[in-house]
C-alpha cells in the first residue's frame, strides 16, 4: 500500500483538567483496565492478563468508534500491553499489540502535569501510518477523545468532592 515506507505518523494531544489536581486525576488514568470509564464509546475495556498498573499486564478495549467506520457497525477492538509506568513522574506508556483498526507499531505515552487551575493530560503517541487513514484523522480521534476524557474525569471528582463535602 502506499503507506509503506513512509515515517511513522507523531503526534501529542493536550487537555486541561480544571480544578481536580494531578494528584487526584492520577489514580484514574492508573487504572489501566478502566479506560472504559473516561474515553467516550469505550464500552468494553476487560483485563486479560497480569495486575493493572503492573508493566506487563494486557487490556482489551472494544466498541470504540474511529472516523473511518463510515457508518458501518464494525466493532472495533485491540489489546494494549502496558509497557512502563511512573506514579512519582505521574507517566504511563503502553503499546497496541494487537486489533481490528490498523494501528501497527502504536506507542503512546500519557502524562498528568500539575498546573495552577488543576492539571494538564498530555498524551504523545506514534504509529506506523494507518490504512484509510490520514494524519489529520488519527490527531482528531486522540484529541476529542482526550477531551472528552479530562471532561468526564473532571465531572466525577467534582461530584465525589461535592458528595464527600455534605457527608
Amino acid at each position: 500500500m502506499a503507506h509503506q515506507n513512509q515515517p511513522k505518523w507523531k503526534g501529542k494531544a493536550n487537555a486541561k483538567v480544571e480544578g481536580p489536581k494531578a494528584e487526584q486525576v492520577w489514580p484514574l488514568l492508573e487504572d489501566f483496565f478502566g479506560l472504559n470509564k473516561w474515553f467516550p464509546t469505550l464500552s468494553t475495556c476487560l483485563p486479560v492478563e497480569g495486575i493493572s498498573g503492573q508493566p506487563g499486564c494486557v487490556r482489551y478495549c472494544a466498541g470504540f468508534k474511529t472516523p473511518v467506520n463510515n457508518g458501518e457497525e464494525i466493532v472495533n477492538w485491540t489489546k494494549q500491553k502496558l509497557l512502563s509506568i511512573d506514579k512519582t513522574e505521574l507517566t504511563f506508556s503502553y503499546s497496541i499489540i494487537d486489533g481490528n483498526v490498523g494501528f501497527n507499531s502504536y506507542v503512546t505515552t500519557i502524562k498528568v502535569v500539575p498546573n495552577e487551575d488543576g492539571c494538564i493530560v498530555e498524551w504523545w503517541y506514534e504509529v506506523e501510518p494507518v490504512e484509510g487513514w490520514t494524519q489529520e484523522d488519527l490527531k482528531t480521534f486522540i484529541s476529542s477523545g482526550l477531551l472528552v476524557m479530562a471532561k468526564r474525569m473532571e465531572e466525577a471528582l467534582q461530584s465525589s468532592a461535592q458528595t464527600s463535602a455534605s457527608s
